[in-house]
């Protein structure tokens, strides 16, 4: 008899991971075949990272955008077919590297050839076939559309985003006057960034339904803190804490503990949340619902902030200084349910976890997160403490299970920097050999009674250390670049993941 528990799985990789020829994961054929791969191998789910254009640091979770997608995962070759590129222009030599991401290299050949492409679609105007489209697109987006091209088009002129302190402040100050006078100067460079945010949706609206139709959902995350340098913060200034003259007076981080004796300083401004409240929460609204354009389940990273956040004053060196300060947790949530109803969310729970967080997350039915590689803690006798909440064994239904995420290292990878005593306590649980610990935790990652779990491309293909997509605390050209290629696909192991998927009743036919 069927369980009534309905039990799936999923596969994490982000679009700038795909293969494909121009430097970059995008929107094209390579999608379509990882979304194919993943219907056959009987996955329910596609996990992604934020899609927003990211700025210093290449972090989709430090984007330029909270509402704008990458303009750099948008498929020239979709533009070929519509004579917006010609062809001569896809196979010029000036393609950058195509193992992992060189931004700067695709920033420097891809985003001019975006650029003409729209330059080309403004310049049919009306003739062209998608105009009508652009212009409902514009018209529909205009809230945060408007605001986004012309503080690209600042940013490209000053070379910096950071307008808090680097640019004029009639610009900064957003003054009226001043703004108006700039984007009438500079309407084609507006009307371009415009276009190419309708490139974007465009196409991943058309990517979404085609892995919609394949039975697939796709989740993706919305970071609870916007970055600085933002058009966020930019164009809405009263919904940050800031001091008298106009500059942020706290910042967010993470407070003093095991890992780190000072704390972590994550420089991102932190909300005025009663400022939020005070119009019903309407960016917040917004942006829920602009994400939820294009995924079926939000993840929230740093979800305990929605309770208590740790604010620092601006200027600190450290986060030794800071404090808990509330958040508006269940009217919050209970404003969003009312607004757009039952949204499918999963709140990354991890860190520090209170009762009061433990509560707001329940209390709304979100499944929390469960890291398989966080689940092996020694005791003082030296023996594995099985009663550890992390281990598969332990999982409850309503969770969601991973063997790592974006930020940890790839299992392989772990599994090889752990020390010797403590890889015999991995293999001993597993049962395995040293060789066989990757498909041993995704085995019994299956096996859980987790709702649903998520397995990094990268450990399907039990990769190491040097497929890692992120290292927390660091910044360089090592992270958010990886990328898959199609050797790699080749590899995926559709038949033995199939199997697993149906022997565990998580198959999605």
């Amino acid at each position: 008899m069927k369980s009534r528990e309905e039990r799936h799985a999923g596969v994490l990789l982000h679009i700038s991971s795909l293969p494909g020829p121009f430097g970059i994961g995008d929107l094209g054929v390579e999608a379509r075949e990882f979304a194919s791969l993943l219907r056959r191998g009987g996955f329910r789910y596609w996990q992604i990272l934020p899609l927003g254009p990211t700025g210093f640091g290449n972090s989709p979770y430090a984007a330029r955008s909270t509402f704008a997608g990458n303009e750099l995962f948008i498929d020239p070759r979709n533009l070929a077919t519509l004579g917006l590129i010609h062809d001569h222009e896809l196979s010029t030599c000036g393609r950058p590297n195509r193992d992992n991401v060189d931004y700067d290299t695709v920033i420097e050949w891809k985003l001019p050839l975006l650029k003409r492409a729209a330059m080309r679609f403004l310049a049919q105007g009306t003739v062209h076939s998608w105009y009508r489209g652009y212009l409902d697109f514009c018209l529909q987006e205009s809230y945060w559309l408007d605001e986004y091209a012309v503080f690209m088009t600042l940013y490209e002129q000053y070379h910096d985003a950071r307008w808090f302190s680097h640019w004029d402040p009639l610009h900064a100050k957003r003054d009226k006057i001043t703004m108006a006078a700039f984007a009438k100067e500079h309407a084609q460079s507006v009307g371009i960034w415009k276009v190419l945010q309708f490139f974007f949706q465009y196409q991943w609206l058309q990517l979404r339904n085609d892995v919609n139709q394949l039975g697939i959902r796709l989740i993706g995350d919305i970071p609870i803190f916007v970055a600085a340098d933002s058009v966020d913060t930019w164009s809405n200034p009263h919904l940050f804490k800031t001091d008298a003259g106009g500059k942020f007076s706290a910042i967010s981080g993470v407070p003093p503990d095991f890992f780190s004796s000072t704390g972590q300083l994550w420089g991102n401004p932190v909300y005025d949340w009663e400022a939020c409240k005070a119009d019903g929460y309407e960016w917040w609204m917004k942006r829920f619902s602009r994400t939820l354009q294009h995924v079926d389940v939000i993840r929230i990273d740093h979800f305990r902030g929605f309770d208590a956040y740790w604010e620092v004053p601006a200027g600190s060196k450290t986060a030794e200084a800071g404090s808990w300060v509330e958040s508006p947790g269940n009217e919050f949530f209970s404003a969003l349910k009312k607004k757009l109803g039952t949204i499918p969310i999963i709140a990354e729970d991890l860190g520090v976890v209170t009762p009061s967080v433990e509560q707001l997350r329940d209390s709304n039915e979100f499944p929390g997160m469960k890291l398989y590689q966080y689940g092996f803690v020694v005791q003082d006798d030296g023996t594995l403490d099985g009663d550890e909440e992390f281990l598969p064994h332990h999982y409850p239904y309503l969770c969601v299970a991973y063997t790592g995420t974006h930020d940890n290292d790839t299992t392989a990878g772990w599994f090889s920097s752990i020390p010797k005593e403590l890889q015999k306590l991995v293999c001993g649980y597993l049962d395995c050999t040293p060789k066989e610990v990757v498909p041993a935790m995704i085995r019994t990652l299956v096996a859980s009674h987790a709702r649903d779990v998520i397995i990094p491309l990268q450990d399907i293909l039990q990769l190491g250390t040097e497929a890692r997509m992120n290292t927390p605390s660091t910044c360089g050209p090592q992270n958010w670049s990886w990328r898959a290629t199609s050797d790699h696909f080749k590899a995926f192991p559709v038949d033995w993941l199939r199997h697993l998927l149906e022997l565990y009743g998580r198959f999605r036919d």
